[in-house]
């Protein structure tokens, strides 16, 4: 039977800092390692053993934004967080779309030999873990797809017109911050403006997943989103009806910063359902 879970109580903290432990760690700078794929060095960070569990982020973001929520995942799982092509200090491909990553994930899988492989994905990772799954059913069991979609369709309205109006002009004018954090990262060679330019032409695909793919699903899938997420509910409950077998989780008082904003209800979630018979 599927499942909707909506939570409709809206949790309250604290300082979120009482339950992360490791804090000396600094995510996204750990001593990681490189592996070259399609001639393209991309940056790893593992922790903890058990099953593989990957960590896909999202668009313009790095393993940085996965820093509340591994240190608890950790302790279940060998956590593998990886910096996407031209993220973080990975090398910047020739172009970039859902599929390239995709396929530079299932390529990683098996350089570093990983077998029964869970998924947890942010946004673009979101999108990136609902191919995953249906192109490596051989390998992901299941996954975890948070504030993501199937199209260009699932954005709000606020939001496609954000992604029509990006330009290096607009990120330099408004994310001012995001530029000297990325340079000061970034591999060498990777240029940001280039980088923006690759990013918001994958955002604009009018088709992300395509529903071929869709239909291959087979992995046991949670669909999370925020009600105050940059992808409509509305959307949500296509992509629940649309995967065999899939769950579908509403947070609340959540925007699309899930990890960041419900990183300890997130943690106790993502646990049960990837560890339940």
């Amino acid at each position: 039977m599927k499942t909707v879970i909506i939570v409709l109580v809206i949790f309250s903290f604290g300082s979120v800092n009482l339950t992360l432990g490791q804090q000396s760690v600094q995510y996204g700078s750990n001593d990681g390692k490189y592996v070259s794929i399609s001639n393209t060095k991309v940056y790893y960070e593992a922790y903890g053993k058990g099953t593989p569990l990957l960590m896909i982020h999202g668009g313009t973001a790095s393993i940085n934004s996965f820093r509340k929520v591994i240190p608890d995942l950790s302790k279940k799982f060998r956590v593998i967080a990886v910096d996407t092509p031209g993220h973080g200090r990975s090398q910047r491909s020739d172009t970039l779309s859902y599929q390239l990553i995709t396929d530079y994930f299932s390529k990683l899988i098996d350089i570093l030999n990983l077998d029964s492989v869970y998924v947890i994905g942010s946004s673009d990772g979101g999108i990136v873990a609902q191919l995953l799954s249906a192109d490596r059913p051989d390998k992901i069991k299941r996954a975890i797809a948070a504030g993501a979609q199937f199209d260009y369709s699932g954005y709000t309205e606020s939001t496609k017109q954000f992604v029509d109006n990006l330009s290096p002009e607009v990120v330099e004018k408004d994310w001012g911050s995001w530029v000297k954090d990325y340079q000061a990262a970034a591999y060498h060679g990777n240029d940001w403006r280039d980088f923006v330019l690759d990013v918001k032409k994958m955002w604009s695909e009018k088709v992300m997943v395509p529903i071929e793919k869709v239909k291959k699903i087979k992995s046991r899938f949670l669909i999370v989103l925020g009600d105050r997420d940059m992808i409509t509910i509305e959307h949500g409950i296509e992509m629940y009806n649309s995967i065999t077998g899939s769950e579908f989780l509403v947070l609340p008082n959540t925007s699309h910063d899930v990890f960041n904003e419900q990183a300890e209800l997130l943690n106790k979630i993502a646990i049960e359902f990837l560890t339940k018979k």
